[in-house]
């Protein structure tokens, strides 16, 4: 059986683990789906307002918009990380509305991969346990949790750095770190919230194109930023402010638009069957 197809139901008796659940089918091509999704927060603050959106299955999305547009937000509940005060959620062919907890950490942990600003990595872990960690919640064992986590360095260019730790690291090899922890899986669906925030910009144009070669391989990407200039390089745009959609365009992309990343090192050939993706809310792993 392929690593990507172990699952592991959680019981009552079982901590540390998200219910399993089958990969999942996108319904009519849809990745993700918003109706109507209202979003409030206490003092009368209006996150999001009657936002309605279809991200189809492949997709490259940017949301752009200033602070406090409702991007961030519309992304969490995207991810799941938060629930709407009303209206309708579709993700990866799952009402997660109605879904309980323990339902969305299984979505999370199996369909979905965050990376985020911050990079979130463990200082007194070298790479590779940094990313196994992000697994811990799937039911794979820690040696194969292992396996995947190295193929998953390799691909995005780390096979050189795998026992350093994130203080040994640059920037851009620290986010890169990181989304090899959110594609280790192989995520239906990647969510990233200014991804390139705390890189110089030549670190930031590496990690945008390796994402971009990340969706190619068929995952769904969704982008946000506050950068026009990013937001150029993706096939759709999306618009935000005030908590409301204003613009949603498809748009041209050459392979100008999108950098390259320089091959300093020959990388291994990574198949779909050995790179499996993560899930966000995880603080720590087993003993060695």
């Amino acid at each position: 059986m392929s690593l990507l197809r172990r699952r592991v139901t959680a019981t009552s008796g079982e901590t540390g683990q998200a219910p399993a659940a089958p990969r999942s089918e996108a319904a009519n091509g849809v990745a993700m789906r918003l109706r109507n999704v209202v979003k409030e927060y206490g003092g009368g603050v209006h996150a999001l307002r009657g936002v309605s959106v279809e991200i189809d299955t492949g997709d490259q999305v940017a949301v752009v918009g200033p602070s406090g547009s409702g991007k961030t937000t519309m992304l969490t509940i995207l991810g799941t990380l938060e629930r709407p005060s009303s209206g309708e959620v579709q993700v990866a062919g799952r009402d997660t509305v109605k879904a309980s907890d323990a339902e969305l950490s299984g979505l999370r942990a199996h369909e979905i991969g965050f990376v985020f600003q911050g990079f979130h990595l463990q200082d007194g872990m070298n790479a590779v346990d940094n990313v196994a960690t992000g697994m811990l919640y799937t039911g794979l064992p820690i040696r194969e949790r292992r396996d995947l986590a190295r193929a998953a360095l390799e691909r995005v260019g780390l096979g050189h750095r795998l026992t350093h730790r994130p203080p040994q690291l640059s920037g851009g090899e620290r986010q890169r770190v990181a989304i090899a922890r959110a594609l280790a899986k192989r995520p239906v669906i990647i969510l990233a919230d200014e991804p390139t925030g705390n890189l110089d910009s030549k670190s930031g144009a590496e990690v945008l194109a390796l994402l971009h070669q990340l969706a190619a391989d068929g995952a769904t990407l969704v982008l946000i930023t506050h950068d026009e200039h990013i937001a150029e390089g993706f096939p759709r745009r999306i618009q935000m402010r005030d908590g409301e959609i204003v613009g949603d365009e498809r748009q041209t992309v050459t392979n100008a638009s999108i950098p390259t990343i320089p091959d300093r090192h020959e990388r291994p050939t990574v198949t779909s069957a050995t790179v499996p993706s993560i899930q966000a809310d995880i603080v720590g792993d087993e003993q060695r």
